[in-house]
């Protein structure tokens, strides 16, 4: 049965989540459609919605934000926000919608966000995101999760963030991404928090000796399948973000060799055919080609014809009247 993605999925029964490798969730790049491209290349690697913030979800249109296309799941939506009733009642929402998971985003180190009680700003104050996530959890039957940081400005040493987990874990939330860098509030642009701050991998190590009984999942400067196997041997499940979306095709052995599937990759061009229809349909909605097909673009990364690919995309897709022409025009270029 296929379910019209503007409606929600009420009463969902969802499987048990395998966490062993995640897409992180990226402001301005992590939407429905990069969702459902990313879907197209992994069956089961989870897949983290932007983060959507509650004050979003409660006074603008819902669907705008959380209408999505049932074969981009498993998914996950990541929230902002601090207030404890707030996120309760979008977390609801996020399970009638028919998510697989919510995240509270205790990470984003941005001035905006900070502002307003959001991100990384709440990693100095634990037993507010433990009475947040408890909350959020008490409505809901779908798992509810946090990803953090491993610290804040000063307060960045291994005992604090451990004092963080602490008070966390006692919420009842049991699965904890950490992106293995500190975050800088004042002084850092967030593309440099990405960045300019060391990773610290042993520490998300230790974290999980110190605390086998939760899942554990490592975030930060992850770009191959090899360091995720790495990563793997010492934690529960690995989240990779900019090399995904920049190399998609880096996903493509992931149901092999992370979830010892025995089905062989997709080609990048069939990739790319069995996106037509989607776009075809969304395009039939109003939508516009270069919203859509902005995330294919580093499909063809270092291939013969790629940096065609991707020019003729760049200069054609948002003209008006372009279509699925103008992308079969482009794969085109790719040699066979």
């Amino acid at each position: 049965m296929n379910i019209p993605s503007s409606t929600p999925i009420k009463n969902a029964v969802h499987a048990p989540l395998n966490r062993r490798f995640c897409v992180a969730p990226m402001m301005d790049w992590t939407d429905r459609h990069c969702r459902y491209f990313h879907r197209l290349i992994s069956h089961n690697a989870v897949l983290y919605t932007e983060m959507v913030t509650t004050g979003a979800l409660i006074h603008a249109d819902e669907a705008r934000f959380l209408q999505f296309d049932p074969k981009e799941q498993p998914v996950a939506l990541q929230l902002g926000g601090s207030n404890a009733d707030d996120l309760t009642t979008c977390t609801k929402m996020a399970e009638d919608w028919g998510y697989n998971e919510v995240n509270l985003n205790v990470g984003c180190p941005s001035d905006r966000v900070q502002n307003n009680m959001i991100g990384a700003c709440l990693m100095a104050h634990p037993q507010l995101v433990a009475e947040c996530l408890h909350k959020m959890q008490s409505v809901v039957d779908i798992p509810v999760t946090v990803k953090h940081r491993l610290g804040i400005d000063d307060m960045d040493s291994y005992e604090e963030l451990c004092n963080f987990v602490e008070i966390v874990k006692q919420s009842g939330c049991t699965t904890f991404i950490v992106h293995a860098r500190k975050a800088i509030l004042q002084g850092l642009s967030p593309k440099e928090n990405r960045d300019i701050p060391p990773l610290k991998y042993d520490w998300v190590y230790q974290l999980k000796k110190e605390y086998p009984e939760l899942e554990i999942i490592i975030n930060g400067g992850i770009k191959t399948l090899d360091e995720c196997d790495a990563h793997l041997a010492e934690v529960d499940g690995v989240m990779i973000g900019r090399e995904a979306y920049q190399n998609p095709y880096m996903m493509a052995d992931v149901d092999q060799r992370i979830y010892g599937a025995n089905l062989p990759p997709r080609a990048r061009k069939t990739v790319i055919e069995e996106m037509i229809p989607y776009i075809s349909t969304q395009l039939e909605q109003g939508r516009y080609l270069n919203h859509i097909v902005r995330h294919v673009l580093g499909l063809f990364h270092a291939q013969r014809g790629g940096r065609q690919f991707r020019r003729h995309l760049s200069e054609n897709a948002h003209k008006p009247g372009a279509s699925i022409d103008t992308l079969r025009q482009a794969l085109d270029l790719i040699p066979d």
